[in-house]
């Protein structure tokens, strides 16, 4: 793989990234397979090397980690030989900024291990953190704050821009000041050096960083939440307000007992919530949502062109997705040409998002389609559910996911009832299941063969599901399976059916 001068522009075909990034607490690797706007991670690998441990005592890098980021890093350039094709993003954040001995790792890592490190200053960071959040959900609007192991990076996100960005050295090594944890004294701390944050206060947190991910995945199990995912989670302020200070009073121990969160992770999630808790009061936040994207993706996301850019990656992801079981690509798109103008009469169900989650259920009409007839609706449900698929909250992954479930059955209910219930409301569980028996309705009416849908046309009335078909092409209409999914259809909806030739 080579250093980058971009991402190949518009370039629509599968390109591969892969990004180092050196950082206070970890050193990892993450190589990607770019699909237009769709980012999948196809290998993560990372070392806890504490480059940023002694910062704040000593002024210089941790010797141990110096050594540790080294190795991993000898390691990683094998891992990106010349046989693998693509190119290589290396960036280093504040540990290496900061340490006096910064300069003298940068050389060490381009004579050792063969990366030209780009350190990045605050500002930087901030922005690239702010575009990974944009990457990942394209609406994002309120404050990026970035926690590493040494620094809080904050950045205020509107309609996918980041304005400027400010560095705060609240990060875990840098409070620690090489003492134990100390509830009281790490709290007034905090609170002395987040002052001047108060020009990023708004709704939304958007929380970027490996300890607030773990921080999310305890909430979800303390509150029995059942969907463990936790790009796009949100939490109230008062539910994270609650348990930071629940996490902030453990042990290192226990939280390791409790589960999801390595050694050294446990650590410093204490600092960490903390600094989530400070944040929430200080910027007056009203709700927490947690993001999977962060500065990798930031890196990437600057780097296409702004074609793909101003792509939905709900539906970039989606179609890459269903494209990869699909007899004819270009059926997905067919389908939602030709149910869009039904379903546009209905009363929407999601806030100006019903047309986009009709689409990318459309591109995923073909998941499940080579797997077997007897179980191909649970595990397309399966795999929608918890695609790594971003542009889209945990409710449109339940009603994605349900959608399909019932594009490949009509008999049964769908599989983890209590996530949908937790969810989903019954109006919206009901337009999901409509729109799979639409799709259904679809791709059989036409044979999976999207050329024939152009001849048939679908209308839903007040009363009535009619479908239609021009007159030389009326034998589509014919046959029993035909009318067993537009009854289906017509069922969903609580209307009549009405088959004609026009």
């Amino acid at each position: 793989m080579t250093a980058p001068s971009s991402l190949g522009a518009d370039a629509l075909p599968p390109i591969d990234a892969a990004v180092i990034d050196v950082g206070s607490n970890s050193v990892r690797l993450v190589v990607y397979r770019l699909e237009g706007r769709a980012i999948w991670t196809v290998y993560n690998e990372k070392v806890q090397a504490g480059l940023g441990r002694d910062l704040a005592q000593t002024g210089k890098l941790w010797p141990e980690g110096v050594d540790q980021a080294l190795y991993a890093l000898r390691r990683f350039r094998g891992l990106l030989g010349p046989e693998r094709k693509g190119v290589v993003f290396a960036v280093a954040t504040a540990a290496v900024r900061d340490a006096k001995d910064g300069p003298a790792f940068v050389q060490r890592v381009r004579e050792e291990a063969g990366f030209d490190l780009r350190v990045l200053t605050g500002p930087e960071e901030a922005r690239y953190a702010a575009l990974g959040v944009a990457a990942g959900f394209p609406d994002a609007k309120g404050v990026v704050a970035d926690l590493g192991g040494a620094s809080l990076e904050l950045t205020k996100l509107s309609k996918g821009e980041p304005g400027k960005g400010k560095t705060f050295a609240v990060g875990p090594f840098s409070l620690s000041e090489g003492a134990a944890f100390d509830y009281g004294k790490i709290e007034k701390r905090i609170a002395q050096r987040l002052k001047g944050a108060e020009p990023f206060s708004a709704d939304t947190l958007h929380a970027v960083g490996g300890a607030w991910r773990n921080l999310a995945l305890l909430q979800m199990r303390m509150s029995d939440y059942p969907l463990e995912i936790v790009h796009q989670y949100s939490i109230p302020s008062p539910d994270a307000l609650e348990v930071a200070h629940f996490i902030a009073r453990q042990s290192r121990g226990s939280l390791e007992r409790m589960g999801g969160a390595s050694k050294k992770r446990a650590e410093t999630m204490p600092y960490a919530a903390l600094v989530l808790a400070g944040l929430i009061e200080r910027l007056k936040i009203k709700q927490v949502t947690i993001s999977a994207f962060g500065v990798r993706e930031g890196l990437l996301f600057e780097g296409m062109g702004q074609v793909i850019r101003g792509q939905d990656p709900l539906l970039a992801g989606a179609a890459a997705l269903g494209g990869r079981q699909a007899e004819a690509q270009e059926l997905g798109s067919a389908v939602e040409a030709w149910l869009a103008p039904a379903f546009e009469t209905l009363m929407p169900v999601f806030n100006g998002r019903d047309a986009t989650l009709l689409a990318a259920a459309s591109r995923l009409a073909e998941l499940g389609a080579r797997l077997h007839p007897d179980h191909r609706a649970t595990l397309a449900f399966e795999q929608v559910l918890r695609a790594p698929i971003s542009g889209q909250s945990h409710r449109e992954r339940a009603f994605l996911a349900t959608a399909i479930f019932y594009r490949h059955t009509a008999v049964a209910d769908p599989p983890e009832p209590l996530t949908l219930q937790r969810l989903l409301d019954f109006p919206t569980e009901r337009r999901a299941q409509a729109v799979g028996a639409a799709i259904r309705l679809a791709c059989d009416l036409c044979g999976r063969n999207p050329a024939l849908l152009k001849h048939a046309k679908l209308d839903i009335e007040e009363q009535s599901v009619i479908v239609t078909a021009t007159a030389p092409h009326a034998d589509l209409l014919l046959g029993e399976q035909t009318r067993k999914r537009a009854q289906t259809l017509a069922q969903a909806l609580g209307r009549d059916l009405e088959i004609r030739t026009a």
